[in-house]
């Protein structure tokens, strides 16, 4: 990865911004995409760097996709359809690509997903407790004490005096905010969660506690959309335990909100504007719709193509493939 890139996939750590490094492990020319080279691809299909050309590009921002809505990384084998029986193993996804040069290429993707950030409000034995697993996970965690400081907090841990301050700290989608204030400050520590835009929000109380806190955000104008974001009581309910343990309980309850698609930033990824794409119905290959130069109406519907030889096929033989589905 050359230093362009790297200082790219600095910045996306730092701004906590999910992405794909996709590398090209093995090439057979004339292939565009050579062994080594390196592309950073982001969730709306913006590609940083170069992974190959016009057949497998729009194949490598399709798999990218689907790589971090699946969270796993991926071996992807690209090649002529002929030889897609040679390369299918376990492990490895296949796909045809009709270039002319019959090249192909194997491509690893590796999702770089941002790891949560969680905000613990209150001085309760569960914050200090929670703030430790969560540094032993290597999450993020800041912990926000409107009671002048918490003691014993570990080290990597991010302290702030005032839920006030709480707007300020860099709170999106990835970020879970747990209020264990002990019945101290839940409200305005509510109030204050409610106006950021945290993917998870769970207030550490009992279920009667609870309602009663969501009864006082009612009387204060809160519609139930904004309630239902609230989890109360927080946590996996692990029957009476110590304060201290209740915190194992909320960690449980957060990694499964992270294990089914939360807290990881691909939400923006359901809203992204992605590039529309359409399927050669000659070769199968996905092209790109804004950059296809090879287009043909046949009778009032639009089709396009990867090349000139796939576009002059069709147009001689239209019937045989204008059945084929585009999407």
């Amino acid at each position: 990865m050359n230093r362009r890139l790297l200082e790219l996939a600095t910045d996306l750590h730092r701004r906590h911004r999910p992405y794909v490094v996709a590398t090209v492990v093995w090439s057979r020319g004339p292939s565009s995409g050579k062994q080594g080279g390196t592309a950073l691809i982001e969730p709306d299909g913006t590609v940083h760097g170069w992974i190959g050309g016009a057949c497998a590009r729009p194949v490598v921002v399709r798999e990218a996709r689907r790589v971090l809505k699946d969270g796993a990384p991926l071996l992807m084998y690209l090649g002529p359809a002929e030889e897609l029986d040679g390369h299918d193993r376990e492990g490895v996804v296949t796909v045809p690509i009709a270039c002319a040069s019959e090249g192909a290429m194997e491509v690893f993707m590796e999702p770089m997903l941002p790891q949560p950030h969680v905000v613990v409000v209150g001085r309760s034995p569960a914050v200090g407790v929670l703030a430790g697993l969560l540094r032993v996970m290597d999450w993020r965690a800041t912990v926000v004490d409107d009671e002048s400081g918490s003691a014993d907090l570990p080290d990597g841990v991010e302290l702030v005096e005032s839920v006030q301050n709480m707007a300020h700290i860099g709170i999106d989608e990835t970020t879970a905010i747990v209020i264990a204030t002990q019945g101290h400050y839940d409200e305005p520590a509510l109030e204050a969660a409610l106006a950021t835009s945290a993917g998870y929000i769970g207030l550490v109380a009992s279920a009667a506690r609870g309602e009663t806190v969501l009864g006082y955000l009612r009387d204060r104008g809160y519609e139930e959309d904004s309630l239902r974001r609230i989890h109360t009581p927080a946590g996996v309910d692990l029957g009476p335990v110590q304060h201290s343990e209740i915190a194992v309980g909320v960690l449980a309850e957060l990694v499964a909100v992270r294990t089914s698609g939360g807290l990881s930033g691909i939400a923006e990824m359901e809203s992204a504007s992605v590039a529309e794409t359409a399927i050669d119905p000659v070769c199968g290959m996905t092209v790109t719709i804004s950059d296809a130069r090879f287009i043909t109406d046949h009778e009032g519907d639009i089709y396009y193509f990867c090349a000139p030889g796939c576009q002059h096929s069709f147009e001689a033989e239209p019937a045989r493939f204008a059945s084929v589905d585009q999407r």
